[in-house]
C-alpha cells in the first residue's frame, strides 16, 4: 500500500476511532433498561452464587497503574472521557450490552468502577528527516507511526451474581449481534459491521471478539475483550490506527489483559 493510501485510509480510521475508543468510557451508573439476568444463559459457567465483591479502595489497588504492563503508557481516564450511560443507543436492543461494554458502561449491579487508558510506548524513530527517506522507507516510517495500540480498560465490582450475569450477557449479545449493528453516542451513530470471536484466556471466565466498524465503506478492526474474576469485570477496546490500513496484523491485547488478571488473582 502507497504512503498516501495508508493516510487515506488511517485518517477515515481515524474518524471511527475518536467515536468509538478516544472518547470511549462510561458513567458508573445503572445502566441498563431491562433485567440482564434474563440473558444471563449466554455461556457463561459462573455459578449462580453470590461472588465475592471488591469495595471501591480494592478495586482501585487492583487496577491497572503505570509499571504494570511492560512498554505501555497507563493512565487514569478524565473527565472528557466520560458518556452518560443514557448517552449510548442502540438500532437492535439485544446489542446493548455490546455497546456499553466498548464504552465501558457499567451494568445493574455495580457498586465501584475504574478506568483506565494503555497505550504502547512509541517505537524508536528512525532518524533521518522524511525528506532524506527513500519511497518505501517513508512508507514503513508512516506505517510505524500509526502501529501503537490504544485500549481503554473499565473495571467493575459487582455485588450478588451480578458480575457473572454481565459476562453472560455480554457473550450472548456478541453472539447475537455478530452480524453487526448501530450504535449511537452522544448524537454520533457508528456502524458496527461485524463481531467475530477471538481467543482469550484469564480470569474465572474470558471471552474477546473483533468488532469491526464501517464509515463511508472504509472498515477498521477493534478489539473487544471481557475477563471476570468472582465479582470483577474487566472490558478491554482497543484500536490500532495502522491496522486499519490492513498492513499491520492487530491482535488481542494479551499482555494487557494478562497483567489485569493478574492484580485481580
Amino acid at each position: 500500500m502507497r504512503a498516501t493510501a495508508v493516510r487515506r485510509t488511517a485518517l477515515a480510521a481515524s474518524a471511527a476511532a475518536l467515536a468509538l475508543l478516544a472518547t470511549a468510557c462510561g458513567g458508573t451508573s445503572d445502566a441498563d433498561k431491562k433485567d440482564d439476568k434474563d440473558a444471563a444463559g449466554g455461556g457463561s459457567s459462573a455459578p449462580k452464587t453470590p461472588a465475592k465483591t471488591l469495595t471501591a479502595a480494592e478495586l482501585e489497588k487492583a487496577t491497572l497503574a503505570q509499571g504494570d504492563v511492560k512498554g505501555r503508557k497507563v493512565t487514569k481516564a478524565g473527565p472528557a472521557d466520560e458518556v452518560p450511560a443514557d448517552g449510548v443507543t442502540v438500532d437492535k436492543e439485544a446489542c446493548l450490552p455490546v455497546a456499553h461494554a466498548m464504552y465501558g458502561v457499567a451494568q445493574k449491579g455495580s457498586v465501584a468502577t475504574t478506568k483506565r487508558k494503555v497505550i504502547d510506548e512509541p517505537k524508536a524513530g528512525n532518524k533521518k528527516s522524511l525528506e532524506d527517506l527513500a519511497d518505501g522507507e517513508a512508507e514503513d516510517a508512516f506505517k510505524d507511526a500509526f502501529d501503537l495500540t490504544s485500549t481503554f480498560v473499565a473495571l467493575n465490582s459487582y455485588e450478588g451474581t451480578a458480575g457473572p450475569d454481565t459476562f453472560a450477557a455480554l457473550k450472548k449479545a456478541a453472539a447475537d449481534c455478530a452480524g453487526g449493528f448501530t450504535a449511537t453516542v452522544a448524537g454520533t451513530p457508528t456502524k458496527v459491521a461485524s463481531i467475530a470471536e477471538e481467543k482469550v484466556t484469564g480470569g474465572d471466565e474470558a471471552a474477546a471478539w473483533t468488532v469491526t466498524s464501517e464509515d463511508d465503506g472504509d472498515k477498521a478492526p477493534f478489539k473487544l475483550v471481557a475477563l471476570r474474576k468472582e465479582g470483577a469485570v474487566a472490558t478491554f477496546f482497543s484500536f490500532n490506527l495502522a491496522a486499519a490500513g490492513g498492513d499491520v496484523t492487530f491482535e488481542v491485547p494479551a499482555e494487557v489483559v494478562a497483567a489485569q488478571d493478574e492484580k485481580l488473582a
